[in-house]
């Protein structure tokens, strides 16, 4: 429980470098860090959070979803409707009348 709350801080920061990045990418200062500073340091913990949970997955800390199965689907169709002949003359028949 230890390791899920630590890598959702790990995301949360990674966020937070994300948008002080931007924000400093809309005001442009000249002095200070530079813009890729932040983004580097979110390149860094993004890393981290990967190794992270790819060692806590391996030594059973955390339990990974398993990949599904591979199903058969099968479609059966019902009959509620009558059916119609179908044709590509899409005109219809001349009525004809009787004369009597």
């Amino acid at each position: 429980m230890l390791i899920k709350f630590i890598i959702i801080f790990l995301l949360l920061f990674i966020i937070f470098n994300l948008f002080r990045a931007l924000f400093l990418m809309l005001k442009n200062p000249t002095d200070g860090k530079p813009m890729s500073f932040y983004l580097g340091r979110r390149v860094i913990f993004s890393a981290i959070v990967l190794l992270i949970i790819i060692i806590a997955a391996q030594l059973g800390a955390i339990k990974l979803n398993r990949t599904p199965m591979v199903t058969t689907h099968i479609q059966i169709q019902i009959d509620t409707a009558t059916q119609h002949l179908q044709s590509a003359n899409t005109k219809l028949p001349l009525e004809t009348q009787n004369v009597a």
